[in-house]
C-alpha cells in the first residue's frame, strides 16, 4: 500500500478518489474487526495511517466543492 499524498489525490479524477475512499474505509473496518476479534495486528500504526489517508481524500474533495 502506497501513501497517498495531497498532490497525488488532486491529480486523480473524482471517480478514482471515490474508489480509493471506499477501499480505504473497507480496509479500516476489516482491521478494526480483526482487532476486536482478538487478533493481533502486524502493524499497529496502520489504523492511524488509514484514517489520515481518508481525511486527506475528504479534505481535497471538500476543497474542490
Amino acid at each position: 500500500m502506497d501513501i497517498l499524498t495531497a498532490k497525488k489525490i488532486r491529480e486523480m479524477d473524482e471517480r478514482e478518489r471515490e474508489r480509493n475512499l471506499i477501499n480505504l474505509r473497507e480496509e479500516l473496518m476489516m482491521l478494526y474487526s480483526m482487532q476486536t476479534g482478538g487478533g493481533l495486528s502486524d502493524n499497529p500504526a496502520k489504523a492511524k495511517l488509514l484514517r489520515k489517508q481518508i481525511a486527506r481524500i475528504l479534505t481535497v474533495m471538500k476543497e474542490e466543492e
